[in-house]
């Protein structure tokens, strides 16, 4: 139980973030459900165990906001502290934990089958538009998604909009950034799926961003703009678009698109836009579609580690009746480091052979098969690198490219940076570049700094050394 005391001091933390972000839609959605549960006193200071509704966030609130939450706890008590963010849930129920490891997501029991996704949506929208739109990809479901740590939260988002679209969930518009063959498309489409189920009675345009382009220029060629507008404005209840970013091409489609897109927001209609890039990285990209589209959640996917890609690998394999074995999908899961595209062009690669050939899948047919492949993928990058630190060292990745000066993020950056120019034949500048536009007299002193201090300093010589081996085990195939 809270005593007086402490639940003033939250009510302070509160209304001080508050007022210091009164324009900040995102931080009303997502900071306003959580509660202090409670103070603990503990060895190295107090410990503020702040209650979260759900996975969702949890995720990102820690992810957004828990330093601003620290700094102003910092702000209003001298002492030593931590924060801890557990998950109350509707029950009250405490300290659920996300799954360690990547998975395949589990569906309910009354689990949705393409049959059902079909008879029930047609039914009830018997001259839907969507008809006309680009389709669904009806195998693309929540239940042929593998979640691992790369994904979850673009997952988490995805689902809990599918559950509440529109006013009900507040994720709106829910942005999925993330290179090619990252799985985007799948979570467009089994967020379609899944409403079509639930809300039979909804109708959903799904379309890439080209096609739209196309269809509105099409529409001013032709003088029939007003249909144009009643197609896209007027009939969707859930709007998803993939692939935004060739929408910074043009002026007059991202006109159409920037009021189509303020329509449907302000009648609380979902929308959901995937893109290879994050909104700032659109060139040509309209400020104010920016601005639009940075108002609600982004949910970042990046390429899953080697855990994931072999749960992945070893789901597709029983998709398609293949048996292999664990040596197999281990060293295809290794090799196949770019997309999930890539990891299952490899395996249909392989599963071609050995049926022309006849032959049984076995690691020395996979190597043979694989083999220029595997060159390819024996190559460290300084996306590698830099991945390998930030977990090393337990930061961010996204603060190793930033201009933060703390010490830790700067050692960890400059540790980034020497084991770069000693693994990989890049210049000071492209390594500059990869970290964030540093110039080269930076990256040279990050370099002479952990030189000259790897002869006095020993944890800094058994922290380079771990990273080394990491990065011969990774070209070791």
């Amino acid at each position: 139980m809270l005593n007086n005391q402490d639940q003033m001091f939250w009510n302070t933390i509160k209304e001080n973030l508050k007022a210091k972000n009164s324009s900040n839609k995102l931080l009303q959605t997502w900071f306003e459900p959580t509660i202090l549960k409670s103070v603990e006193e503990r060895s190295n200071g107090k410990c503020f165990l702040l209650g979260v509704p759900n996975e969702l966030h949890k995720y990102w609130i820690s992810e957004n906001l828990l330093d601003r939450i620290c700094q102003e706890i910092s702000g209003v008590y001298g002492g030593p502290f931590q924060v801890e963010l557990i998950i109350t849930g509707e029950s009250g129920a405490v300290n659920q934990v996300a799954p360690a490891g990547p998975e395949v997501y589990e569906p309910p029991s009354n689990s949705i089958t393409v049959e059902e996704i079909n008879k029930d949506y047609f039914a009830s929208n018997p001259k839907s538009p969507d008809r006309g739109r680009d389709k669904l990809n009806t195998e693309y479901l929540f239940s042929t998604f593998v979640v691992g740590r790369n994904n979850e939260f673009a997952h988490a988002a995805c689902y809990n909009i599918a559950e509440k679209p529109g006013i009900r969930g507040g994720y709106n518009p829910l942005f999925i950034s993330g290179p090619t063959g990252m799985g985007k498309t799948h979570l467009l489409n089994a967020v379609g799926n899944h409403i079509r189920h639930k809300f039979p009675e909804y109708t959903i345009t799904y379309i890439s961003a080209e096609r739209f382009m196309n269809d509105c220029i099409s529409a001013l060629r032709h003088r029939k703009m007003d249909e144009f507008r009643k197609t896209y404005r007027g009939h969707a209840d859930v709007f998803l678009v993939d692939d935004i970013q060739i929408l910074g091409r043009g002026e007059a489609v991202q006109e159409e698109f920037f009021y189509t897109l303020n329509d449907l927001l302000e009648r609380d209609k979902q929308v959901v836009v995937a893109s290879d890039r994050m909104p700032k990285d659109i060139n040509g990209l309209a400020d104010r579609i920016r601005t639009r589209l940075e108002w609600g959640v982004i949910a970042d996917i990046q390429m899953p580690d080697l855990e994931t890609r072999t749960a992945i690998l070893r789901y597709k394999a029983e998709q398609k009746g293949i048996k292999m074995p664990e040596d197999v999908i281990s060293f295809i899961a290794k090799i196949s480091k770019r997309s999930i595209r890539e990891l299952e062009g490899n395996l249909n690669k392989l599963k071609m052979y050995t049926e022309l050939q006849g032959l049984p899948i076995n690691l020395d047919l996979a190597k043979k098969v694989l083999a220029n492949h595997a060159s390819e993928a024996s190559a460290v990058t300084i996306q590698d690198i830099q991945k390998m630190v930030s977990e090393h060292y337990k930061v961010k990745l996204n603060d190793l490219k930033s201009s933060n000066r703390s010490k830790p993020l700067v050692v960890a950056r400059q540790a980034a940076m020497f084991l770069t120019k000693k693994h990989l034949d890049k210049s000071l500048q492209d390594i500059g570049r990869a970290f964030g536009g540093k110039d080269h007299s930076t990256v040279i002193n990050a370099i002479k700094r952990i030189e000259s201090q790897l002869v006095t300093n020993s944890d800094l010589r058994k922290d380079i050394d771990e990273l080394q081996n990491r990065i011969h085990n990774l070209t070791g195939l």
